[in-house]
């Protein structure tokens, strides 16, 4: 809470309609909270649930957070009415449409700036107005951008070479300029938005993001220094930006409660999950899990379970309806619950993530590599198996696999948001095996706890990150005297 005397300060945050920004957006908040700033979040009717539960935690301990509502005009952009959240978006014609409506909240955006008159914005990237309507207030915004160091540096470094548009196909690898470390892509492993020099759509509106993001204050990035010093000092000394290391964020939430009420409402009960777990040795368990926006089709997820099966493990696998709409379940082997009634759970929607990770009996992490997953991977110590899918994901498994040597590629070649390549059962046993059992295991086990370990000593007093996040707010409070 605030200390008599010092200077108040407001910060207004508008994050992206996904749960992949909102949640790291309200752990900002509550964050920002404990350095005495009083918060307020904008969102939208159907994803208010999602923040309102730990908002009422922060207020009950004596810090200020407050949600502002406005209508999101899903209809108007030509999309369901419902569809308020990315998760509900299943092609690239919706994308398009669900960016319309995001970018339709400038106006109802400025009238709740007129009313909290913050002297701060944190705004996601994903806003290309942001800067502007923060110039036109006079208040200084800060950029969210939800990802690592090391993807952000390798995205710009993409975004000013464009080796991508020197090669002669899609599946062609070629080595990203400029970066510390060897880093070779393909073409089917980076966003649309960059993967040729061909304007289209969504390629202008990134440039656009991209544009009014360069205008920000600074970034604040979900990550710790000593995870990535590298690209940390090469993202604020060579590509010359503001930037503050304040992650892992998720870890703001200490209680058991405040761990299990993170996002939507659990598909089953964290106690149910942590009692199964309770039974199993430690490291003895594979947690299988893809995101809020991953669709898999079935004969993808048929793979996935014949895999869990073959590797002879213990699993918690959480699974969305399949991209089919299947609600059949037909996409399950025959017998397969049957035989797995003691080896495997399997979660049917939204599972308590961080206190499922943070278990003694966890010993690999099947991930899409979203970062914020990642993250939550790593600050659990928990060796990673890497299978990316879309965004900035084939970047973060680069920095998994090749920089940090804590995770095992199941080797996805190809961007997959809507479909693509098939995953066979073999490659998924294949390096769940390598990083639960035998010598590679270890190595990589005993180099992911290290992570872990720092992770948690970045946040506390004193740490790297709680330290960068005071020093920017005692920056921001400086300007107010």
């Amino acid at each position: 809470m605030r200390s008599q005397g010092v200077p108040e300060i407001k910060a207004l945050f508008l994050p992206f309609p996904a749960h992949g920004h909102m949640l790291p957006a309200l752990d900002i908040a509550k964050l920002f909270t404990s350095h005495g700033v009083n918060c307020a979040i904008v969102t939208t009717p159907l994803n208010a649930p999602i923040f309102t539960k730990s908002i009422q935690r922060t207020q009950h301990l004596g810090d200020k957070i407050t949600l502002k509502i406005v209508k999101f005009p899903a209809v108007e952009a030509g999309l369901p009415q419902d569809c308020e959240n990315a998760e509900k978006v299943t092609s690239e014609e919706m994308s398009l449409k669900f960016v319309k409506a995001a970018a339709m909240l400038q106006d109802p955006f400025e009238k709740i700036l007129r009313d909290v008159q913050p002297q701060c914005l944190v705004a996601d990237m994903f806003f290309p107005w942001a800067s502007h309507v923060a110039a036109k207030f006079g208040i200084r915004r800060l950029s969210f951008l939800g990802t690592s160091f090391f993807s952000l540096c390798a995205g710009e470094c993409l975004r000013l070479y464009k080796p991508q548009v020197q090669v002669s196909s899609d599946s062609e690898p070629f080595e990203i300029p400029g970066l510390p470390d060897t880093v070779e892509v393909t073409r089917k492993q980076i966003p649309y938005a960059i993967r040729s020099g061909e304007e289209s759509e969504i390629n202008k509106w990134m440039e656009s993001c991209v544009e009014d993001e360069l205008k920000s204050y600074g970034v604040l990035v979900n990550s710790f220094y000593e995870l990535e010093p590298t690209y940390a000092d090469y993202f604020r000394n060579v590509l010359k930006r503001r930037a503050w290391h304040i992650g892992p964020v998720s870890l703001c939430n200490r209680e058991k409660e405040e761990k299990a009420r993170r996002g939507k409402e659990t598909a089953v009960a964290a106690h149910e999950c942590l009692t199964w777990l309770d039974s199993k040795d430690p490291n003895s368990v594979v947690y299988v899990c893809f995101g809020s926006m991953s669709h898999f089709d079935a004969s993808q997820l048929r793979e996935i379970a014949v895999a869990l099966e073959a590797s002879g493990k213990q699993f918690i696998w959480v699974v969305r309806k399949s991209r089919d709409g299947d609600e059949n379940e037909d996409w399950l082997p025959s017998g397969f619950e049957k035989r797995m009634k003691n080896r495997g759970l399997i979660v049917r929607g939204w599972a308590p993530q961080v206190l499922i990770l943070e278990h003694k009996a966890i010993g690999a992490f099947v991930t899409h590599c979203g970062w914020n997953s990642t993250l939550e991977g790593i600050s659990s110590g928990v060796p990673l198996v890497t299978w990316p899918l879309f965004a900035e994901q084939f970047l973060n498994e680069k920095l998994v696999t090749q920089v940090l040597r804590i995770g095992v590629s199941v080797g996805a070649k190809e961007y997959a948001r809507f479909g693509g390549e098939t995953v066979k059962s073999e490659r998924i046993e294949e390096a769940i095996n390598r990083v639960m059992e035998g010598e590679e295991a270890e190595k990589i086990r005993s180099k992911a706890k290290a992570f872990g370990d720092l992770a948690k000593k970045a946040v506390e007093r004193g740490g790297s990150s709680y330290n960068d996040l005071k020093a920017l707010i005692e920056e921001l409070r400086y300007y107010q005297t």
